[in-house]
């Protein structure tokens, strides 16, 4: 698969940047500070992410529990309104593996995550391959960066439906 928005170059380099150990370290501590953030303001900051000048996406705010340490944890995560669902992708920025949270996820999928201020019970689940086909494209439209997440790594980067329980 290649990116609409960079060159084999620039895939290449971001490649080798999402592999280094750093990078995982960088990208924990970040969202670690926008849970903060989130947390402190009741949700008045850190409820979108910026992606330009005047634009930005939604964020949410998912809780998961750990599959072997029953840990409990908070991932501030971009998403995407499906009706009543809510689409989160577990791109982890197109490294090689999928994030923790998705693997917490199919083990535990009865959860909650907040938005702004309310808090909603969901259930996750994994999206089918038809309707990852369909949702992928308004993903790409909402946050055009997931194209070359999926660029630059060899798996197709799943996604979770998070349904109104």
């Amino acid at each position: 698969m290649t990116s609409t928005r960079r060159t084999p170059e620039q895939l290449e380099k971001r490649r080798q940047t999402m592999a280094k150990p750093s990078t995982a370290t960088v990208m924990k501590v970040m969202a670690r500070a926008h849970l903060r953030i989130f947390r402190l303001t009741g949700g008045r900051i850190g409820n979108s992410l910026p992606t330009g000048v005047l634009t930005s996406v939604p964020t949410l705010m998912l809780d998961h529990v750990g599959r072997t340490s029953g840990t409990a944890y908070t991932t501030p995560l971009v998403y995407l309104a499906d009706g009543q669902d809510l689409v989160v992708v577990a791109s982890q920025g197109g490294m090689a593996k999928d994030p923790q949270w998705y693997a917490n996820l199919v083990a535990h999928p009865d959860t909650q995550v907040q938005i702004r201020r309310e808090v909603r019970r969901v259930h996750a689940r994994v999206a089918a391959p038809a309707e990852r086909a369909s949702l992928w494209p308004r993903l790409i439209d909402l946050y055009a960066d997931y194209d070359t997440y999926q660029a630059i790594t060899e798996r197709e980067i799943p996604l979770m439906v998070l349904e109104p329980r």
